[in-house]
């Protein structure tokens, strides 16, 4: 499903609002990529963070990576005066330093990294494998597999065009965020849909978790 709006945010806001509470001066807002929002919840919930807000901009914008920039923008316009702290959980995704750009002018932080395949993994592991030929999935491109590739490729309309995208792969990576036997079994659907061989790593949220963490204690 499209979304064109930002999705509201998080849950511990709302009732913050609804009863009518200040924003304090140690508050966090995570400004976020919509594909990222299941696992940033679950950080913030095991956390038992109640001072950390999040709000997630549609992940399709990753189809339209030249929009992510000015998007990323009036987020933290539109909520910068609420916080004492905004940091913006994407990383580069195909801006070509715009997002960068954008936030150093913002005076925000961002992940570091080219994309959410290199902070799952971690940067090092990943810029030292080397792998042009793979072609990587998360449990959320899992769960959106049709919504995020087969459709916006037109393979649902022209299946013949999957050797002119994939010919050049010769993997499917599956980067597992949770052990969910039923992904697998349909990260697995996905590599043969691709005409791939399938490879499973555990990567758990990686360095997503870790950047997070390091800017959530109060300020």
């Amino acid at each position: 499903m499209r979304q064109d709006r930002p999705l509201s945010p998080s849950a511990s806001r709302a009732a913050r609002d609804a009863a009518g509470a200040p924003v304090g001066p140690d508050r966090l807002l995570l400004v976020a990529c919509g594909a990222l929002a299941r696992e940033i919840g679950a950080v913030i919930g095991g956390a038992g963070w109640s001072h950390v807000d999040l709000i997630c901009l549609p992940a399709i914008l990753h189809n339209r990576p030249e929009e992510i920039p000015q998007a990323v923008r009036q987020a933290v316009l539109d909520h910068r005066a609420e916080y004492a702290r905004i940091f913006v959980v994407y990383a580069d995704c195909g801006t070509g330093g715009r997002l960068q750009s954008e936030c150093d002018a913002l005076g925000v932080e961002m992940v570091q990294g080219p994309h959410c395949y290199a902070f799952y993994e971690g940067l090092e592991a990943f810029a030292a494998r080397e792998e042009c030929t793979a072609f990587y999935l998360t449990d959320f491109l899992v769960r959106q597999f049709d919504a995020f590739v087969i459709r916006p490729l037109g393979l649902d309309r022209h299946p013949q065009l999957r050797d002119l995208y994939f010919g050049n792969y010769d993997r499917l990576v599956y980067q597992a965020q949770t052990e969910d036997p039923e992904l697998t079994r349909r990260a697995q659907d996905c590599a043969t849909r691709l005409g791939l061989t399938f490879e499973r790593r555990f990567t758990g949220y990686g360095n997503l978790q870790d950047e997070i963490v390091r800017r959530a204690p109060p300020g």
